[in-house]
C-alpha cells in the first residue's frame, strides 16, 4: 500500500532572495505549487517536517496532499534544493497533477536476492549497479514507490535489463516505450585481484633483492671499477714504499 503524506503550508507574499532568507531563519522552506488549472502558489513549509519527510525514500515518488488555507490539492515534488554543506532543505517545487492525466516521475530501482544469486554466493563475483532510477510513465493512481528486479539467478557475467523489470498495471518505462535501448540495470562482475609487484616495489625504495646480484652478473654487468683517482692514489702509496725500502 502506498505511503500517504500530507503537507501544511501557509501562502508567502514576500518575493526575493532576501525574504527567503527571513523565512529561512525562522525555521521555514520557501516553496512553489504549480500545474493544473490553477495558478502558481507562493508558499512556505515548516523545515523540520519537510526534512524528515525528505529522509524517506517514498516521500520522493508518491502523491501529496498539499493543504493550503483549507483547500487541498495533489501534487508530486518536482524538486528540491538542499544547502550544499548543511542538512538544510533551500527550497521546493511541488507540481499540480490530475487524476485522469498521465504524469512522468523517476522512480528507483531495487535489487532482489543479491546475497542469493550464484554469482555472487558461489563464484565470489560482486553486483556492480549500473541503475539507480528510472523515467516511468503511469496514472497518479498507479504510481510505485520503486521498481524491483529480481537478480537471484545471476552468474559472473550475466546481467539484468530494463525490459526484466516487471512493471505494475499501466506503468511503461519511458524510454522502452519510445523505442530506447534495453539498457542494463545490473550486472555480476568477476572480482579484480591487483597482484602486488614485490620486486618494483623493493627497486622504487632503492633495496636490491636477494639474487639481484647474481642475476645482473648473468645478464653480463660487470660491478663498477675502481675510479681513477684511487687507482692513482695507490700507485703514489707503492712508489713511496719501495723509496723507503731502498
Amino acid at each position: 500500500m502506498a505511503t500517504k503524506f500530507e503537507l501544511t503550508g501557509e501562502k508567502r507574499a514576500g518575493k526575493g532572495s532576501s525574504s527567503s532568507r527571513r523565512l529561512r531563519r525562522g525555521g521555514r522552506v520557501p516553496a512553489v505549487l504549480y500545474g493544473g488549472a490553477k495558478d502558481p502558489m507562493m508558499l512556505t513549509f515548516d523545515h523540520d517536517a519537510i526534512h524528515h519527510h525528505l529522509e524517506n525514500e517514498a516521500f520522493h515518488t508518491s502523491i501529496l496532499t498539499v493543504t493550503v488555507d483549507g483547500e487541498a490539492d495533489q501534487a508530486i515534488l518536482r524538486d528540491v534544493q538542499m544547502h550544499p554543506h548543511k542538512p538544510k532543505v533551500m527550497h521546493m517545487d511541488l507540481q499540480r497533477i490530475s487524476a485522469t492525466e498521465k504524469l512522468h516521475m523517476e522512480v528507483p530501482i531495487h535489487l532482489v536476492g543479491e546475497d542469493v544469486a550464484p554469482g555472487v554466493k558461489l563464484q565470489g563475483g560482486v553486483v556492480s549497479r549500473l541503475m539507480a532510477e528510472v523515467d516511468i510513465s503511469c496514472l497518479p493512481h498507479q504510481l510505485p514507490e520503486f521498481l524491483s528486479v529480481d537478480i537471484s539467478h545471476l552468474n559472473i557475467g550475466d546481467s539484468v535489463h530494463l525490459s526484466d523489470i516487471p512493471l505494475p498495471e499501466g506503468v511503461t518505462i519511458t524510454s522502452l516505450a519510445h523505442g530506447g535501448e534495453d539498457l542494463a540495470v545490473a550486472t555480476v562482475a568477476t572480482v579484480r585481484i591487483v597482484e602486488e609487484e614485490v620486486v618494483e616495489e623493493v627497486a622504487a625504495e632503492g633495496v636490491v633483492p636477494e639474487g639481484a646480484e647474481g642475476e645482473a652478473a648473468a645478464a653480463g654487468t660487470a660491478a663498477p671499477a675502481p675510479a681513477a683517482e684511487d687507482r692513482e692514489q695507490k700507485e703514489k702509496k707503492d712508489k713511496r714504499d719501495k723509496s723507503d725500502k731502498d
